[in-house]
């Protein structure tokens, strides 16, 4: 297992992580990608905890999904299964758990005051963190075809991950409203979303 999570988590935190996964007995699955989401918790119906981790993610995001799913589980094993899956009981028990690996030896310069920020109060997915999440995708494996709605021209056409493709409107508080061309329905992105220019 230490050989496996050398390759996935930066060098500093493997021993850390490891033990996590022990005490607590997670079954570590790294999957290929999942758009919808980078990992997720299940209690098996067996007893047993298997977490998975997309295996695409960069050294630092899959440090942060991996805690994040752990404490789910350590959560739940201590409050119970009836709370929020993102609620009260999981955000301390994250902050808990992250606390260790938010250092110097661990994250990049960089990135710490955005993570020391982020854990004041963590959300469901780090990608509704935009200036978090547009920081941790300067560690991703570059995709050069791919842009942010942010950076995209108001009227933009662009593509996301399935074909459909969307033409850019107004920004609303955070998200921006974009018309998927062939129905005119009217969804909203977030900014830091990763699309694929057709026309500006």
């Amino acid at each position: 297992m230490q050989d496996t999570l050398e390759k996935y988590l930066p060098e500093r935190a493997v021993s850390l992580s490891l033990e996590l996964i022990k005490e607590n007995g997670v079954h570590l699955k790294i999957v290929n990608q999942r758009v919808t989401r980078h990992g997720d918790y299940r209690r098996m119906p067996n007893g047993s905890h298997q977490i998975t981790v997309n295996a695409t993610l960069n050294k630092y995001r899959f440090l942060i999904t991996l805690v994040h799913e752990i404490a789910h589980l350590v959560a739940f094993e201590k409050y119970g299964r009836k709370i929020k899956p993102h609620g009260l009981e999981w955000k301390r028990t994250f902050q808990y758990l992250m606390l260790p690996f938010l250092r110097p030896e661990v994250f990049p310069a960089n990135l710490l005051p955005m993570l020391a920020r982020h854990f004041r109060n963590p959300k469901a997915s780090s990608d509704t963190d935009a200036g978090l999440s547009v920081a941790l995708k300067k560690y991703d494996i570059q995709d050069k075809e791919k842009s942010y709605i942010f950076e995209l021209p108001h009227g933009s056409v662009f593509r996301i991950y399935n074909g459909k493709l969307f033409k850019k409107q107004n920004k609303r508080v955070k998200r921006y409203e974009c018309v998927e061309v062939a129905t005119g329905k009217v969804y909203l992105f977030q900014p830091n979303a990763e699309v694929e220019l057709i026309k500006d």
